[in-house]
């Protein structure tokens, strides 16, 4: 009797084991079910921000592109601006020497070379060139340079410039060509 007595238990603590082993796999089950919506969710986030960064890398690459080619352009146009500026002188310069030939008076060439040097210095003038003025000025390292100095004639003339052996010239506020200068000491 005693072992009869025994299997009910055994068959409740059966049930509870059975009961409490069915929680947990519905648990575990739920747990992996909960895990695969995340991974789902966490592939789509990546693959979405992978589509994100190929948009983006392109995007640059074709701006990088982009502004190669128009800072080509600018550069060529503007050149081509300053050629056409200079074209008229140098077909006055051709008629001015056609002309020269038969001419035995200096007078009218040099005329004709001062028109066409005035000509030559308004186009490029109104291409946006300036020249750096230095005769009397103080000497400034951003846009002369020193290629000798001499004694001063006078004591107010000290550290400025005497001479220019070459003008200098800038565009907009870029210096393109450093004045050659004698400087006072």
């Amino acid at each position: 009797m005693e072992q009869n007595e025994k299997e009910p238990i055994n068959s409740a603590e059966d049930t509870q084991a059975n009961h409490i082993e069915t929680e947990n796999n519905e648990k575990v089950e739920e747990n992996v079910a909960e895990n695969e919506v995340k991974n789902t969710d966490t592939d789509a986030k990546i693959a979405e921000l992978n589509d994100k960064y190929i948009r983006l890398y392109s995007e640059f690459d074709n701006y990088r592109k982009r502004t190669i080619k128009e800072k080509a352009d600018i550069i060529r146009s503007a050149g081509e601006e300053v050629f056409k500026a200079i074209l008229p002188v140098i077909d006055d310069f051709e008629r001015a020497i056609k002309a020269n030939e038969l001419v035995t008076d200096a007078e009218p060439i040099k005329e004709g070379v001062t028109l066409i040097y005035n000509k030559l210095k308004t186009s490029i003038t109104s291409k946006g060139l300036e020249v750096l003025e230095s005769i009397g000025k103080p000497f400034d390292d951003s846009y002369m340079e020193a290629i000798t100095s001499i004694p001063a004639p006078s004591e107010d003339m000290k550290g400025k410039i005497i001479d220019e052996v070459e003008k200098g010239y800038k565009v907009g506020d870029k210096v393109i060509r450093f004045a050659k200068v004698v400087v006072a000491s």
